[in-house]
């Protein structure tokens, strides 16, 4: 993720831009590109853009639970995958090369060669293995309630705690990282946190606004640990941030069911 020759340079357009943001994030076929500073001018809305795929997941989720009589466990194992699928991978290599970074011993710049280096270690691949089946259990926890909407929420929030770890986070240049913090700034990011807030309420509630909590803490979480080992964060850090946010929202749901 550290060339952006993909990208092509033109005029501004709010629309090409979120279509672009889409079609950087996912596997969807709709094919609209713009340059990186353009598109990354509205990373703010992120989190609105992944509804949608959160809305397509819980579709799955009721395809496999409701029409086809799979069971839980099942189900959330196959909407876990269908989010890795449709949204291309996006964010796995970023969480084991960031896991393979914090493993290591050393000064941050050794730290930061261990996260550009393509091989994967074994502290990556463990961290993978956690976060992945602690998501998936946290998917079947929510499931077991008939909380359908806590898959959209998940979603929705994991971009919430991508936006807050990019908030507080100095940004590793060059890199395309770099272009989503340097875009996240304290007013785009509230006036995104609100609304992600009002939608997390009308569809989940108390639970739902909980839900988010759990994000935006994970988002504090990850930026403390990028800050501690790299002193700086890039878009490995970012996508650590994403996965462990999804998860962090699907614990604090899961509890939030429990209780209320």
């Amino acid at each position: 993720m550290e060339n952006d020759d993909y990208f092509t340079e033109e005029g501004f357009s709010p629309i090409k831009s979120l279509l672009g943001l889409l079609t950087f994030s996912t596997i969807l076929p709709i094919n609209v590109f713009t340059s990186i500073e353009y598109m990354t001018r509205l990373t703010w809305c992120w989190p609105f853009l992944h509804l949608i795929i959160g809305v397509l997941a819980a579709v799955c989720g009721l395809i496999c639970g409701g029409f086809l009589h799979l069971n839980t466990f099942l189900t959330s194992a196959l909407v876990y995958a269908f989010l890795m699928l449709i949204t291309g991978y996006n964010h796995l290599d970023g969480v084991m090369d960031m896991a393979d970074g914090v493993m290591v011993h050393g000064t941050p710049e050794k730290k930061i060669s261990v996260v550009k280096d393509s091989s994967v270690g074994a502290g990556g691949i463990a961290t993978l293995f956690l976060v992945a089946s602690l998501t998936i259990a946290g998917i079947s926890n929510v499931l077991d309630y008939n909380f359908i909407m806590g898959i959209i929420i998940c979603e929705m929030v994991a971009k919430s705690s991508l936006l807050t770890t990019a908030l507080t986070s100095e940004p590793l240049t060059p890199g395309i990282g770099s272009y989503f913090i340097f875009s996240t700034n304290s007013l785009n990011y509230a006036l995104s946190t609100i609304v992600v807030a009002v939608i997390a309420f009308l569809l989940g509630g108390i639970v739902g606004l909980i839900g988010l909590l759990g994000a935006i803490l994970a988002g504090f979480l990850i930026s403390v640990i990028a800050k501690r080992n790299f002193g700086v964060a890039n878009g490995d850090v970012l996508g650590m941030s994403n996965e462990v946010g999804r998860l962090m929202a699907l614990i604090f749901m899961s509890i939030a069911l429990y209780f209320l």
